[in-house]
């Protein structure tokens, strides 16, 4: 994937080296010449220009991107500025992080879908969550082996778990089910999280179930590229 992150403070520049090393082409931006200097030799291109100004802003490869992370943490009105301008041009998917509660909310505001929180959000759980597919959310337990949220992949709904056999083809655990059931209240879309339990053997997987999986980061990854297939 191609990935552009604005912000290359000690958050911005731990994901853009990590998904570097993933083999993923990375554009680190930031108005500090010297955190571009840091970072240049470790990604695919570094420049060093103040996206707050939108000429600038729109000479970088938007369209062309995967996804833009605004990395910024220690300056508020600039993320805010910068995430507004993205949305306006129309930017793929904007991943946007949030110093604080209101942060957060003004972000909301704009329109921002993914918000990452800087004390729940480590760098090495963004870049998981970047360079696996499917995947919504991850726990790592250790360096190896991680509790992860995925989204179940097309091929699975309809069938059942023990179909599915993911234990026995790919060491992996289910742990349970989520789904997220959307109701109509007041004239506004409300979304609850209903959690399935223990989950039976019988169990059919339905579209947009989301799975809670234990298991082996490799393991997970190898499963998710052959469902992709």
């Amino acid at each position: 994937m191609k990935i552009i992150v604005i912000g290359l403070g000690n958050f911005g520049s731990a994901v853009a080296t990590k998904l570097a090393l993933l083999g993923h082409e990375v554009i680190g931006v930031d108005s500090i010449e010297q955190r571009v200097e840091n970072i240049k030799d470790k990604i695919t291109f570094a420049i060093t220009v103040d996206c707050t100004d939108d000429a600038v802003l729109r000479t970088l490869p938007l369209n062309e991107t995967d996804i833009v992370l605004v990395a910024i943490g220690e300056d508020l009105g600039a993320s805010v500025l910068i995430t507004a301008l993205l949305k306006k041009h129309n930017v793929k998917r904007i991943v946007s992080r949030a110093i604080s509660p209101i942060h957060k909310t003004i972000l909301e505001a704009i329109g921002v879908l993914e918000i990452l929180n800087p004390e729940e959000d480590s760098a090495e759980r963004f870049v998981t969550k970047i360079n696996l597919r499917n995947v919504i959310d991850s726990l790592n337990i250790s360096e190896e082996y991680a509790v992860m949220e995925v989204l179940i992949p097309q091929k699975y709904v309809g069938i059942k778990v023990s179909e599915a056999d993911l234990r026995k083809k790919y060491n992996i655990n289910i742990l349970t089910i989520k789904q997220d059931i959307q109701k109509h209240i007041l004239s506004k879309n409300i979304y609850e999280t209903k959690i399935i339990g223990v989950i039976s053997p019988d169990y059919i997987f339905q579209a947009n179930d989301i799975l809670i999986v234990f298991g082996h980061v490799a393991d997970i990854k190898k499963w998710l590229d052959k469902s992709s297939i």
